[in-house]
């Protein structure tokens, strides 16, 4: 009789329990593994078809617990209209991302995030949210008028006063470009992203001021106009109509911000700080700089020149060079070449004295630029940056900036866009490519 109680509340506490987990709520998980289309960063990432160990570099499980926990906060931050917003710069105190309007650029760097770490619109924890992120974007542009030069009717939002008012359509310009890939098993959402990317080049090049940069410039309108350049770039890589002299020129105010001969930087358009100017002319630069580098090595290879032969004008005229393009691309090495080193010292790195959206910002142009370089130093700046970011991650998984640019929604994704930069190598070693030199 005693064995026959003692069984009976065995099975009836096991049924408490069964009952109990099957009722358990939790996050969705992908239990499908994400695979990549062919060719993409995870191939070379993770080594599976990479002859370059210096780009092989799998994220550390520390730093793929904070993306995760970042992921998780921002993707549940998502408004119902499918954007995302930073608030405004009168109301920085305003911490929650459902309290504020949303707007095209932190929707834009969201939807970044999301795609550089993994998700893309039909595979992935994130695809519904990316799919409502790029549907918002698309709506925004097409009801635009033809003759602005911004997506949004919004003003005076945090990243528009800092960055510039022309900031939205900037980096939905680098988002569409960035997701037109992932658009193959759609052909008329391809059209229509590919479509609503010559808008936004367009309004970007109309934007641009004779000497390079973005007209609105904020208060530090030198990453507005530097975002621009990488957005021409990213946009040309991709067919869209860009104008070559409007990059040329963009490109040609980044590295005029930074004197090779004697280090200095104009901050004039950097709010006094050295970070936001210098990361920008290592940006501009770096695909310049990459050419110079492989046809050097190219040319000592082959017994063109001396193995110890500087990257000069002179010894690219060597190679064929005209004058005056021989003299821009040992320009852009130099300054590729000492302002990449100038961005990564400790006290150029902190920045305005405390993390702001500005940091993170500049943080991440430092790192593509060395990628886009193809420049193994990368690796120590990871390892430097991602020690930083983990250190300050906030315990609900988000980050934010102690000055400037504050928002948690935005800051979060320019995080995130710094820590799964590796995932990102393939794509970005392949826009700093360069076609054959045109001939003078």
């Amino acid at each position: 009789m005693k064995t026959w109680k003692v069984s009976l509340v065995i099975v009836m506490i096991c049924a408490v329990l069964l009952l109990a987990f099957s009722n358990r709520k939790t996050r969705p998980v992908n239990k499908k593994p994400f695979v990549p289309p062919k060719g993409c960063v995870f191939r070379t990432v993770m080594g599976e078809e990479s002859s370059d160990s210096g780009f092989i570099y799998k994220t550390p499980e520390k730093v793929q617990r904070a993306a995760d926990r970042g992921l998780d906060w921002i993707a549940r931050a998502q408004s119902k209209n499918g954007g995302w917003g930073a608030g405004s710069h009168d109301r920085q105190d305003v911490r929650d991302p459902h309290a504020v309007p949303t707007d095209p650029a932190t929707t834009a760097m969201v939807a970044m995030a999301m795609l550089r770490s993994g998700t893309s619109l039909t595979e992935g924890v994130y695809a519904p949210q990316l799919r409502r992120a790029l549907t918002h974007l698309l709506e925004a542009t097409e009801e635009s008028p033809a003759s602005s030069y911004n997506i949004t009717n919004l003003t005076s939002t945090q990243i528009q006063v800092k960055l510039g008012a022309n900031i939205d359509v900037i980096l939905t310009a680098q988002f569409l470009s960035n997701i037109l890939d992932h658009t193959t098993h759609d052909e008329a959402l391809k059209a229509r992203v590919q479509r609503c990317l010559n808008l936004c080049v367009a309004k970007i090049q109309r934007a641009q001021d004779k000497n390079g940069s973005i007209a609105g410039s904020g208060w530090a309108g030198v990453l507005q106009s530097s975002f621009a350049t990488n957005a021409l770039e990213a946009a040309q890589a991709q067919g869209a109509n860009v104008d070559d002299q409007a990059l040329e020129r963009a490109r040609d105010f980044q590295k005029k911000n930074y004197d090779t001969k004697t280090g200095d930087v104009n901050t004039d358009m950097g709010a006094g700080i050295m970070l936001y100017s210098v990361t920008g002319s290592t940006r501009a630069s770096a695909k310049e700089a990459r050419k110079v580098k492989e046809e050097l090595a190219r040319a000592k290879e082959d017994g063109r020149l001396s193995q110890s032969a500087p990257a000069t004008a002179e010894n690219l005229e060597k190679l064929g060079y005209a004058k005056d393009e021989a003299l821009k691309y040992s320009t852009a090495y130099e300054v590729y070449e000492s302002a990449k080193v100038q961005s990564q010292r400790a006290d150029v790195m902190d920045g305005f004295g405390n993390n702001g959206g500005e940091e993170f910002l500049s943080y991440l142009q430092t790192g593509e630029s060395l990628i886009i370089g193809n420049d193994h130093s990368w690796k120590k700046w990871y390892d430097n940056v991602s020690g930083r970011l983990l250190n300050i991650q906030n315990n609900d998984g988000s980050w934010n900036g102690h000055h400037c640019i504050t928002s948690p929604v935005f800051c979060t994704a320019t995080c995130l866009l710094i820590l799964s930069v590796n995932n990102d190598v393939e794509k970005l070693i392949e826009q700093g490519a360069e076609g054959k030199r045109s001939k003078n």
